[in-house]
């Protein structure tokens, strides 16, 4: 399985995912992104931006997602927090990107 990550200096990164993991396990474990709260929704520090072509397959954020999200920094309409996000067959090949510094 793979994620493709666009990093904040616009250049992307192809990860191999195993299944089961959480996009966030992914990005933290090659030094990405900190993912502070080990995917417990008590912090916003693997917030990504789904690809719009990906976002509506995720499905709905939850009240405790979108909860987070409000202290997120720098927010787009597909903002998602990647420890929501876990890796199988119908996210193979997932496109997210790091947001940019404020």
């Amino acid at each position: 399985m793979e994620i493709i990550v666009t990093l904040a200096d616009g250049s992307s990164r192809t990860l191999v995912a195993g299944e089961g993991l959480s996009v966030m396990e992914v990005l933290r474990d090659a030094g990405l992104i900190e993912g502070e709260c080990n995917g417990s929704l008590a912090c916003a520090s693997c917030h990504v931006w789904v690809d719009e072509a990906w976002n509506e397959s995720l499905g709905e954020t939850s009240e405790d997602e979108e909860d987070m999200l409000d202290v997120a920094f720098n927010l787009a309409p597909t903002s998602r927090l990647s420890c929501q996000i876990f890796i199988g067959p119908a996210t193979n090949g997932i496109r997210v990107a790091l947001p940019k510094a404020i």
